[in-house]
C-alpha cells in the first residue's frame, strides 16, 4: 500500500475558517493551496486514498483544528486536480480530522499524509 507525507513550509494556515477576506482575495489563496497540493501530488492515480493535514506548532498557544479546514478542503481539492483521485467525495478520499501536533524544536509547518485505503 502507498503512502507518503508531503510538507508544506506555511508557518500559518493559508486558508481559515475565522478569516474575513475579499472574495478575490480569498480566491487566490485558495488557488494558491490547490496549485502546491497539485505540484507535490504523487504521480500515481488511486482508487481511493485516506488523507490527514497536520499542523506542527512549536508553542501551546490555544489553537483550534477546525479552524484550518478550509486549507485542507483546497489541499484536497488539489489532489484531484493533480490526478490523485477522480474526486474528493468519500467514494473516493476519506478525510480524516486536521491535527495540532506540538514539536517544540520544530519550525512550524503541515504535513499532508496520503494513503491508500482498499476500496
Amino acid at each position: 500500500m502507498f503512502e507518503t507525507t508531503i510538507v508544506f513550509g506555511w508557518k500559518r494556515p493559508p486558508l481559515t475558517a475565522n478569516q474575513r477576506l475579499h472574495w478575490a482575495e480569498r480566491a487566490q489563496l485558495t488557488r494558491m493551496v490547490r496549485t502546491a497540493a497539485m505540484m507535490t501530488a504523487p504521480l500515481e492515480t488511486f482508487e481511493k486514498v485516506a488523507v490527514k493535514l497536520t499542523w506542527v506548532v512549536k508553542d501551546n498557544r490555544r489553537r483550534d483544528a477546525d479552524n484550518i479546514y478550509p486549507t485542507f478542503k483546497a489541499l484536497c481539492d488539489g489532489l484531484v486536480d493533480g490526478g490523485v483521485v477522480p474526486d474528493d467525495t468519500p467514494q473516493y478520499m476519506d478525510k480524516l480530522a486536521p491535527f495540532i501536533r506540538l514539536e517544540k524544536d520544530a519550525d512550524p509547518h503541515f504535513e499532508l499524509l496520503i494513503r491508500e485505503v482498499a476500496s
